[in-house]
């Protein structure tokens, strides 16, 4: 892909709720959209989720019936990283460990275009750590998308050290042309927005755990309060209790402060399999538990 040219097809490694919410954006923006998995049942399950949401979308009147069947047709899976040989970009949405997302990046080396954009979507870990395994380091740009992406407009952007002007620019036009509102951030832990999220989510479990109030109403107060869109025990449902504790920990590793340490409220939902939406069970239960079901 020449520095002018429109990219054409969008690569995303990963099928939980950061990755297929990510597809979910590229398809319907038009672009073709391949999600990578090694898991199979993963993978088709993630693929389920957005052809799901899509259709949601179209039932709500927020895309037509032809924008949103043309948006499913542009999605397809697969276990084999070979497959991403024609992506103009690759976002890596996986595991929130520094030596896989090295190694991944490696592996796509020796696969993909040399001018392929290589985005990673970590939000605790450095960018110029990740970018580290590859061998052409100045084309991976951090991409932290809100969650959950279909519905959060802000992305946060972040240069590692030897991310270079070129690659930059064309992601922040890429991030334009699927929608989204881009912020540039410091390569840092947390960036800005988990740096207040995670803290703040800890919180709030805390604070029912002390009884301070029910899920309900903590949410009903934020929501109403506050302006959010939804209450924080919606959000930490579709984010994952085991994917928060993760992020959660990875933060409070790097600062040692308290705020940043996951409640035993946490922990004992992960014990139980509570997980969210994504189990059908966690702060609420659910009878459709697909990663955007609503």
């Amino acid at each position: 892909m020449a520095d002018t040219d429109t990219p054409r097809t969008v690569a995303v490694v990963g099928a939980g709720t950061m990755g297929t919410g990510i597809a979910v954006v590229s398809a319907r923006a038009g672009f073709r959209t391949l999600i990578h998995d090694v898991d199979e049942t993963g993978l088709a399950r993630g693929i389920d989720s957005v052809r799901g949401f899509l259709r949601k979308s179209a039932k709500k009147g927020k895309l037509t019936e032809e924008q949103a069947e043309a948006a499913s047709e542009a999605v397809s899976g697969t276990t084999r990283l070979d497959d991403l040989a024609p992506a103009d970009i690759v976002v890596e949405a996986v595991h929130e460990d520094l030596a896989t997302k090295q190694q991944l990046f490696g592996t796509l080396d020796d696969i993909v275009a040399p001018e392929t954009l290589l985005h990673t979507n970590t939000s605790t870990l450095p960018v110029t750590g990740i970018a580290a395994g590859s061998k052409l380091p100045e084309r991976v740009v951090g991409t932290h998308y809100c969650n959950p992406a279909p519905l959060m407009k802000l992305v946060e952007v972040a240069r590692g050290r030897r991310t270079d002007d070129s690659a930059y620019e064309r992601t922040v036009e890429f991030l334009g042309q699927v929608g989204k509102t881009t912020v540039h951030t410091a390569d840092r832990p947390g960036f800005i927005v988990n740096r207040f999220l995670i803290p703040w989510e800890n919180d709030v479990i805390r604070a029912l755990e002390s009884g301070l109030g029910t899920i309900e109403s903590i949410d009903r107060a934020v929501r109403g309060a506050l302006g959010h869109p939804m209450g924080p025990f919606e959000l930490l449902d579709i984010v994952g209790l085991d994917v928060h504790r993760e992020v959660a920990m990875r933060l409070y590793e790097q600062f040692r402060e308290q705020r940043f340490a996951p409640p035993p409220l946490v922990d004992q939902m992960i014990a139980a399999g509570d997980l969210g939406r994504k189990t059908g069970r966690g702060f609420y239960t659910y009878d459709d538990n697909r990663l955007f079901g609503t």
